[in-house]
């Protein structure tokens, strides 16, 4: 990009185009951007917070005693809330409640129960818990897949936000020691100028953390991600082989709720299911194996002794079990420790008890590793408290961003004017910045499309509404 001129020459062509598409970015995105943001912000002490909101569920304040085996406590939460179980969450640590999710007809329920005595503590509504209701705020799953999608092109239309912003803040120009707009904030509240450099000081200080969220968000997201996840597990670099490489037939992992990123897409391994399917094999091997011919007859070995050999395999208390659903289901526990290393997720036969997979972070190709690791710094859990802050920081950035874009637009604005920055005749983009777009839209397509369709509009709008609308 060439050098542009001080602030007393008139803005460079380039200084104007790049002033538009940040405008017009902001104007679309920014609202969606804040409301990303709280609910992120939310979402990083989701532990903290559903642990206050549903204390009378989760905590069991009776004497110590024996437990009841996790059977019992199935059966009595079917009892309580008619259903087909479909995962058993044992309590961690004395004083915590054992959780049974049942599914109903309106919906799966989380059924809480006292471990010692079974005295049922009380329901949830999985799509009613609150962490739940601000995941699918966050995303705008709640509004259905077209807005889905829409936040994707949101997250990509945030790195433009960054890319630009940057380099409309470059120090261009300027004096030795002049920081004023570039390190520090000039005049007061009531002048523009005090909200344009805190916008600018603001954008340039959490520009490496905006940045960050919006990548690691890609992962989540309906189009892309699910073809980045795609593309890297037949290139070998997500998903371990000998899952990717199972026949499609059978449910995927991801059909039992939350699930490890990179395992959304492998289809999940099936029970044999005849007798004389003994020992408890290892891993690849039994992964591959296929599925027996419908009507075998063999007893599952139960949940109580899916549970011990889920403890020998060394999964801790706590571990959340998703139970066999048909035939040729199977037990599945899933553990997610806030160090994304210690990930993983073993899957049993129910009629042997032989682990059909044992799949942790170390077994995820290197696309697989940097997701996951990026997931689990997006969500606050890779450093514990530092993590929370430095994310927390990040998310409160953008709604800094977002109200004093807002402001200092309002300040400048002619009254019945969108007072857009003003495009000139003969304006074109510097090869430089015509590149990095073509870059990030070839990256992030939906990302392309909608900049194409700005710019076919752009062009579209007759001169005369720019003139009077201040387009």
């Amino acid at each position: 990009m060439p050098p542009q001129a001080s602030p007393s020459v008139p803005a460079s062509a380039l200084y104007r185009r790049v002033w538009r598409w940040h405008f017009y970015a902001g104007l679309v995105c920014l609202p969606f951007l804040a409301l990303m943001a709280l609910t992120g912000a939310l979402y990083l002490y989701q532990e903290p917070i559903e642990s206050l909101v549903y204390a009378r569920l989760r905590v069991a304040e009776t004497a110590p005693g024996p437990q009841l085996d996790a059977e019992s406590l199935v059966a009595r939460a079917q009892a309580a809330a008619p259903g087909e179980a479909v995962r058993f969450i044992a309590p961690p640590h004395a004083g915590r409640s054992a959780e049974v999710g049942i599914r109903t007809a309106e919906g799966t329920v989380a059924v809480y129960l006292d471990p010692v005595s079974g005295r049922v503590l009380g329901q949830l509504r999985d799509d009613h818990r609150l962490m739940e209701v601000v995941k699918r705020i966050h995303s705008l799953a709640i509004a259905g897949p077209v807005a889905n999608r829409w936040i994707e092109i949101v997250a990509g239309w945030a790195i433009v936000l960054v890319v630009s912003g940057i380099f409309l803040w470059w120090p261009r120009g300027r004096a030795k020691g002049q920081s004023g707009g570039v390190y520090s904030v000039r005049g007061r509240p009531a002048q523009r100028t005090w909200w344009r450099d805190l916008h600018a000081v603001t954008g340039v200080v959490a520009a490496t953390a905006i940045l960050f969220l919006a990548v690691t968000g890609m992962p989540w997201s309906a189009l892309w991600g699910q073809q980045f996840g795609r593309l890297t597990n037949e290139w070998g670099i997500g998903l371990p082989q000998y899952l990717w490489g199972k026949p499609q037939s059978s449910p995927l992992v991801e059909s039992l709720g939350t699930v490890p990123w990179t395992l959304t897409q492998a289809s999940l391994p099936q029970s044999q299911g005849h007798e004389g399917h003994e020992g408890h094999d290892t891993g690849r091997e039994a992964a591959q194996e296929t599925a027996p011919a419908a009507g075998a007859t063999a007893a599952s070995i139960g949940l109580n002794e899916a549970q011990r050999i889920f403890a020998r395999l060394g999964l801790p208390k706590g571990t959340a079990v998703a139970l066999p659903a048909g035939p040729q289901g199977v037990y599945t526990a899933m553990r997610f420790p806030d160090d994304v290393r210690a990930q993983r997720v073993v899957h049993l036969d129910r009629y042997s008890g032989a682990v059909l997979a044992d799949v942790g972070y170390a077994d995820y190709g290197i696309a697989g590793r940097v997701t996951e690791w990026g997931i689990n710094l997006h969500t606050g859990r890779q450093f514990g408290w530092v993590n929370q802050l430095v994310m927390l920081v990040g998310c409160l950035a953008i709604v800094l961003l977002a109200v004093s874009a807002v402001v200092m637009w309002w300040k400048r604005r002619p009254a019945g004017r969108l007072a857009a920055p003003p495009r000139r005749a003969g304006d074109r983009a510097a090869l430089g910045a015509i590149t990095v777009a073509a870059l990030l839209g070839l990256l992030y397509p939906l990302l392309g499309a909608s900049m194409l369709a700005a710019l076919l509009i752009d062009a579209a709008v007759p001169r005369r509404w720019h003139e009077r609308f201040g387009l």
